[in-house]
């Protein structure tokens, strides 16, 4: 086991771990450069979209246009050197334009990420609106270059792809980076087993017996929850709503609203988080916070209903299912894991 440098300050009687300390200000630093590169290709991306927006409106076309276009392209390269205005580049553009324009929106944002290099790609492989999206979707989530995403269209690999259902819509409704860390925050399944209910349960004593064991709670949720309250009242227009469990998460720096349900998803749970969302965002939500995260807790959730009922709604919901009693190979996972652990330690001590 190798040994963790340890820097004491003598006067606050305090220990760091330096080599913590180091890795999360280089995965601050790491996450910012990433958001930053996004950032920078959607607005790339924008830009290219409103000049093949301005040749198509403007009637440029191929047959008649071409010194209109080769006018074009020395004057913006004079003005802009590093924008990329090449001749080819410019109908590129426009293509790119008619090709997306009349297009579903989630396929816009989409495409709307990426590099220009990957867009051009993915214009020049005639692909249909579904490989495409499949492709997009692939090279944000997985951090694909241009060559990967190559690969990855000359295998076909959509052909061979399993549908995907997603129980959250961040990625519509947040920011790219944010809804990325989002996804690594929230689970799509938590283990209540802690609450040791052995029998049918309401939904009140599901939730007091949560407040009794928070502290449990949260560290099954994870690192940078913080409890607030339970049966948090947001009060606005003469009117009292009740949110059931209120967190706030110092990462994704927003409100997290839990609504506890004891049955399974039904897809009018989605609108009452989402007055419940508003709501916060509206009287609770300080400047410097992001937007207000929902997650439907319930006994059990089917994902294509799940995906259909998010559809349309851009406050960021989650659902999310759980269990009440610990899992047979769980515990024996636990069991083998501390038996190994022993086993180990007391051949470290001969």
């Amino acid at each position: 086991m190798s040994k963790q440098l340890t820097i004491k300050d003598e006067r606050a009687n305090l220990q760091i771990n330096y080599e913590e300390l180091l890795a999360k200000m280089i995965d601050a630093i790491q996450q910012a450069r990433t958001a930053l590169a996004m950032q920078i290709a959607s607005i790339e991306t924008n830009t290219y979209w409103r000049i093949g927006q301005i040749l198509y409106e403007s009637k440029v076309e191929s047959a008649h246009g071409e010194g209109v276009v080769k006018r074009l392209s020395a004057d913006l390269k004079e003005k802009f050197p590093d924008l990329g205005t090449s001749t080819r580049n410019l109908w590129s553009m426009k293509q790119f334009y008619v090709r997306y324009k009349d297009c579903d929106e989630k396929l816009l944002r989409s495409v709307a990420l990426l590099p220009w290099k990957h867009n051009l790609l993915l214009l020049n492989k005639d692909l249909d609106d579904v490989a495409t999206r499949y492709y997009a979707t692939e090279v944000v989530t997985k951090g694909w270059n241009a060559d990967i995403l190559l690969n990855a269209i000359k295998m076909q690999m959509h052909l061979n792809a399993t549908p995907t259902y997603t129980d959250n819509n961040f990625s519509n409704a947040l920011p790219a980076a944010q809804a990325e860390y989002a996804n690594q925050i929230f689970r799509s399944t938590y283990n209540l087993g802690f609450l040791g209910v052995t029998k049918p349960i309401a939904e009140l004593d599901l939730e007091s017996r949560l407040v009794e064991k928070v502290k449990l709670l949260l560290l099954e949720l994870g690192k940078g929850f913080t409890y607030i309250g339970n049966q948090h009242e947001l009060e606005y227009n003469g009117k009292t709503s009740k949110v059931d469990m209120l967190f706030y998460h110092r990462g994704l720096r927003c409100l997290v609203a839990i609504d506890l349900k004891i049955g399974a998803f039904i897809p009018e749970y989605v609108g009452k988080m989402n007055y419940y969302l508003s709501l916060l965002d509206r009287l609770e939500r300080q400047p410097d916070e992001n937007p207000s995260i929902g997650i439907i807790l319930c006994a059990e959730k089917d994902k294509v209903q799940v995906e259909l009922a998010l559809e349309g709604y851009t406050k960021p919901i989650g659902v999310a299912d759980y269990q009440l009693i610990i899992p047979k190979k769980e515990i024996e996972q636990v069991i083998q894991n501390e038996l190994a652990a022993y086993n180990e330690e007391k051949q470290n001590n001969n």
